[in-house]
């Protein structure tokens, strides 16, 4: 078992980054080289822009290459509680957002011709319990009625045709989601941002970022400081640089995923006969799919903790046993890739994108990230090009969260929390 994503090992190296020291001035610099930050950088040097991204790591080896391989639509929280909360209008609205997200990737793929297993096959959500078939089956019905109409809903025997598997007790398929290999998406989008004319550097990371005369900014890197007309953050949930603003308004949080070796056909047959993108009901649930090559990525919240090696591989000797419970054919198979993850999570699970002491910024994906970033990335770097109404997220109230002013010490609360709910349910 390797301690390392399956996504990041499995792909083509980026060959395209810049060398040397960042130029000394941009008409736009791009801080973070992930999903969010590289469409971007793309969009606008397609527009002739001259774009400078200054990347931390590797580009799309964060939490864009580090998460579960899900490209779906719909929003984080459930429908009938925002428009409860937001209206049925908003609510609508900001879910439409989502199926524009996954058309969004889907029209970068084919259009930039990205080798990434991108299909387009749906996802569905399982009733981890009896006692939550009927509250799924009125989601769905919800769902259907204002956003999903081609929703469908399968009790436990027709569940049978998609998921083998005796753990669950209904699921609702929702058609438009899609799925891919994140790191070859990553690092296709890369090569087109750069193929477009963005100057890409990597081991970049942004250690200051000084405000100048004209609403100018100087962003200071290791690699010398670039002068920028404007700034678009695209940090997620990053815990170095100087973003205090951004991280004391989301939560990371830890999100932990393995990889088994190759199944079989039979295993295949036996298992995940529908191949859609799985979510289960549970609070602290899990999530599943299998990729072109037929391993089975499984992940879910397995330990209210940040990623890092030691807490990965207890994370996956989790994960597995969970595996174990649902898919018991599967008992004795090999895992191949066990890693984690951070999501920037806000408060309602609602992203977040505007200007703030003049930096543009996106964040606050809460795990929808793989579908949402490049859009909003796509839109925020339309904004900066002159298009004033680009910004689908335009203000969207982001306050700080209270008592949170650095490391998470409230997560193991929040997961006793979750727990009890699950418990009870």
């Amino acid at each position: 078992m390797q301690i390392k994503p399956y996504w990041t090992d499995t792909r083509t190296p980026f060959s395209s980054a810049r060398e040397g020291r960042v130029p000394a001035r941009a008409s736009v610099v791009v801080v973070g080289g992930g999903f969010t930050g590289l469409s971007a950088a793309r969009t606008l040097a397609m527009r002739g822009i001259d774009t400078v991204l200054v990347e931390a790591g590797e580009v799309a080896a964060a939490a864009s290459g580090r998460n579960g391989g899900h490209c779906n639509n719909g929003t984080a929280s459930d429908l009938a509680g925002l428009a409860a909360s937001l209206g049925l209008e908003e609510a609508k609205r900001l879910y439409g957002l989502y199926d524009s997200a996954v058309d969004f990737v889907e029209q970068t793929v084919r259009g930039e011709a990205i080798d990434c297993d991108f299909v387009r096959n749906g996802k569905i959500k399982l009733a981890a319990k009896p006692s939550h078939v009927d509250g799924l089956k009125r989601a769905g019905e919800f769902l259907a009625r204002h956003v999903e109409p081609d929703l469908v809903f399968l009790d436990r025997a027709a569940l049978q045709g998609e998921v083998r598997s005796d753990a669950f007790h209904a699921g609702i398929v929702m058609p438009r989601g899609a799925q891919m290999h994140m790191g070859r998406f990553g690092v296709g989008l890369a090569e087109a941002a750069a193929r477009h004319g963005a100057a890409i550097f990597e081991n970049a990371p942004a250690s200051g970022i000084e405000r100048l005369a004209g609403g100018r900014h100087r962003v200071t890197t290791p690699k010398g400081n670039v002068t920028a007309d404007a700034v678009f953050l695209a940090t997620g949930p990053s815990l170095q640089g100087p973003f205090r603003w951004i991280r004391r308004r989301t939560i990371p949080m830890g999100s932990f995923i393995v990889a088994t070796e190759p199944l079989s056909e039979t295993q295949v047959a036996a298992t995940m006969t529908g191949r859609r993108n799985c979510v289960t009901s549970k609070n602290i649930g899990n999530y599943f799919r299998l990729t072109a090559d037929n391993r089975l990525i499984f992940g879910g919240r397995a330990r209210f903790a940040l990623s890092d090696p030691a807490s990965d591989a207890k994370s996956g000797a989790i994960l597995r046993r969970a595996l174990a419970e649902i898919f018991p054919a599967l008992a004795e198979i090999g895992i191949d890739y066990t890693w984690g993850g951070v999501l920037d999570m806000t408060p309602d699970r609602l992203p977040r994108a505007g200007v703030h002491d003049g930096l543009h910024y996106a964040v606050g994906l809460s795990g929808h990230g793989a579908q949402f970033s490049g859009f909003i990335g796509d839109r925020m770097a339309r904004l900066i090009a002159g298009e004033a109404d680009a910004n689908p997220l335009d203000g969207k109230a982001f306050k700080p969260i209270p008592g949170h002013i650095g490391p998470p010490w409230f997560l193991p609360f929040v997961g006793a929390w979750y727990r009890f709910l699950d418990w009870r349910s």
